[in-house]
């Protein structure tokens, strides 16, 4: 039996930064991936195929441009499938490449199979042909998740479908509904609206992605109307089926019942309502390892489960269930496992969150409700794009940035941004909070111009405009 130090599941992003972390310190690893690619939802069916579509969207059909070259601007006027897939397919083997390479360069063994504990330190490899257990002192559980599909929910992949198969389609359809208004129901909502597609979104909430600033928020419904997407706010649906309606010739359509009595039909459907965990199969009753009733984990702040030597990360131990803090949590889960104390600053209230609709949205820190909620006296300094020279250069002339600041400090509390670039401009305020800055940074700050980082100086400049009552 080969004996390891560490023994990783799954190589979605919590696993592959922890795995190379393990290495660095000297410890001998195996990584397994029952999948026949790299990468888990990260990179087959989740972050990396979305946003390359979301890119192939807008830049075929110039919805980018238009605010500069006009709104009849395209670069491609019939855009297929095929047009858009290419670009994914693209991207994805790169990334399946860089992730190989990773793991050989730093001595990761890979190990492709199914793996079940069949013992507190033994795993189970079960492959095509042959099973073989091997053992290891420490483990990290990084098994993602998948998405919810709900027996009542007569799913096709064709027609009805998850955000799994959404990249599959064989054809671009004129009409889609999307049930469920989170992260990535409104994400797709927006690519297929751009592409053209006519969108109706059903959320159960009064209000799109609830924890994103209200003014933001209420931003991005605004936008997301404009684009001419149906949103049905506060609305359930109780009922999915395939119907066949005769309009002079007999059509196969899909209908969504909501509770309210309405009844919306489209070409297509996308059920994008929460996330299920994959933890049933791993045998943890073996090791006496807890899950909840959605096969998540639970851990401590160290990403400990009730099992202390077997650690977990990712989006199998729930929000924020973003990439960028599933790579964290991995690598510091491996710190930790091998008392590694020194990993640096862990402020998880300036974790920052990206959206990738269309536009974009990011933020870090609190929002406007929350300071109110905790009596915090704040002013917000606003900055938008339209103002901005390189706003105007990219065309976006309804962007904003806003800076919420300490009323008596002036430190910043929280950036929120919405339009091009935010997921990345979202950055320097983090850098700055993490620092423990203050808005007069920004104004003594030079910044290159033109750039939207000089967002940054203008929002400071409005909000401590503010508080000296000054125009």
């Amino acid at each position: 039996m080969k004996q390891y130090d560490c023994i990783i599941i799954g190589t979605g992003p919590a696993g592959q930064k922890g795995a190379i972390q393990a290495a660095k310190l000297g410890k001998r690893v195996a990584i397994i991936e029952k999948n026949s690619v790299l990468g888990g939802a990260q990179i087959n069916t989740g972050t990396i195929p979305s946003k390359a579509l979301r890119e192939a969207a807008l830049y075929l059909t110039g919805a980018n441009q238009r605010g500069l070259f006009g709104s009849t601007h395209h670069v491609k006027k019939n855009i297929t499938i095929a047009d858009l897939t290419a670009i994914s397919q693209q991207v994805i083997r790169h990334e399946w490449e860089v992730i190989r390479k990773q793991f050989e360069r730093n001595g990761v063994e890979l190990i492709w199979g199914r793996a079940e504990f069949e013992g507190p330190h033994e795993v189970r490899i079960q492959t095509a042909d042959a099973t073989e257990i091997i053992a290891a002192d420490k483990f990290l559980l990084a098994v993602g998740t998948k998405p919810a599909r709900p027996s009542h929910v007569p799913f096709n992949e064709h027609t009805i479908f998850t955000s799994d198969e959404i990249v599959c389609l064989d054809h671009l359809p004129k009409t889609m509904i999307v049930v469920g208004g989170g992260v990535i129901g409104t994400e797709y909502a927006c690519i297929m609206a751009t592409l053209g597609v006519r969108v109706t979104l059903v959320e159960g909430s009064n209000r799109l992605l609830g924890f994103l600033d209200r003014e933001i928020s209420d931003a991005f419904q605004y936008h997301m109307r404009q684009k001419g997407i149906t949103l049905r706010l506060g609305e359930k649906v109780s009922k999915i089926e395939e119907v066949e309606i005769e309009t002079g010739r007999f059509r196969h359509l899909v209908q969504a019942q909501l509770e309210s009595g309405k009844t919306l039909r489209a070409e297509t459907l996308l059920y994008a309502v929460g996330r299920q965990g994959v933890c049933k199969s791993l045998g943890l009753d073996r090791v006496g390892i807890e899950f909840d009733d959605r096969e998540r984990l639970i851990v401590n702040e160290q990403y400990q489960t009730n099992v202390d030597y077997v650690y977990a990360a990712g989006d199998v131990i729930g929000f924020p269930s973003l990439a960028s803090t599933a790579m964290e949590q991995g690598r510091r889960a491996i710190c930790h496992a091998f008392g590694v104390c020194d990993v640096g600053n862990y402020n998880t209230s300036l974790f920052p969150y990206g959206i990738y609709a269309v536009p974009e949205i990011s933020m870090v820190g609190k929002t406007e409700e929350q300071l109110t909620t905790e009596g915090i006296p704040y002013e917000s300094g606003i900055a938008h794009y339209r103002e901005i020279a390189r706003g105007k250069l990219l065309g976006d002339d309804s962007g904003m940035l806003k800076l919420l600041i300490h009323q008596e400090t002036h430190k910043i509390l929280g950036v929120h941004a919405i339009g091009t670039g935010a997921t990345e401009l979202i950055h320097i305020g983090q850098a700055v909070m993490a620092l423990n800055g203050d808005a007069e940074f920004f104004i003594n700050n030079v910044f290159n111009f033109p750039t939207l980082a000089e967002c940054y100086k203008v929002a400071a400049y409005n909000g401590l405009n503010k508080l000296n009552h000054v125009r």
